[in-house]
């Protein structure tokens, strides 16, 4: 992330155990989509009534690259499930991120395949003994790329500085170049 996690509660103590399980929920988050800008998540246990016992609320707000955000609250005016305990709220907020991540990563990619024409790049390193390379896309993003991503079985053919196109996706570090071609390098005769 590039602004530092923020933990806030209201209505109750802060603990090092709660802060923990949240800086893990959040670590899992990034991992799984390392672009995250910034992260607030707030826990929350308003005031108790009798009937209802202890009720524990989170909400989370992330930003995103481009200004998406994914805001996730489980207020207690919602007929939702409440939860009695903090560690269980933390994870249903933190699955619901998970969630609003991945239909946003959708989008992206359903919006990344409607182009008419695959992005160019320029390979610019190559790791041929271990498999994989880094290439230069546009805007200045760096894609990562690997041997079973290259089309044809032509990685060993690959060289730095050699324009490819490919498809992007997300992968499990982030985005990923897939269905890599290299483009044919014109002969001056």
């Amino acid at each position: 992330m590039d602004i530092p996690l923020e933990i806030a509660f209201e209505g109750l103590e802060p603990s090092e155990s709660v802060v923990a399980r949240v800086r893990q929920e959040a670590s899992k988050l990034e991992h799984f989509y390392h672009r995250i800008t910034s992260c607030r998540v707030v826990i929350d246990k308003p005031h108790q009534h009798h009937q209802k016992g202890n009720s524990y609320f989170v909400r989370i707000h992330m930003t995103l690259p481009g200004g998406g955000d994914v805001v996730v609250s489980r207020d207690p005016g919602s007929r939702r499930v409440t939860h009695s305990d903090v560690y269980n709220a933390i994870h249903d907020a933190f699955a619901a991120a998970k969630r609003q991540l991945q239909d946003a990563m959708r989008k992206r990619q359903t919006r990344a395949k409607h182009r008419e024409a695959l992005p160019p790049g320029i390979i610019a390193k190559l790791y041929p003994y271990e498999g994989y390379g880094v290439i230069a896309g546009p805007g200045g993003r760096d894609l990562y790329f690997d041997r079973d991503s290259v089309a044809g079985g032509t990685f060993d053919a690959l060289e730095a500085g050699q324009g490819v196109t490919f498809s992007e996706i997300v992968g499990d570090r982030g985005p990923q170049a897939v269905a890599v071609r290299a483009i044919a390098r014109r002969h001056m005769h």
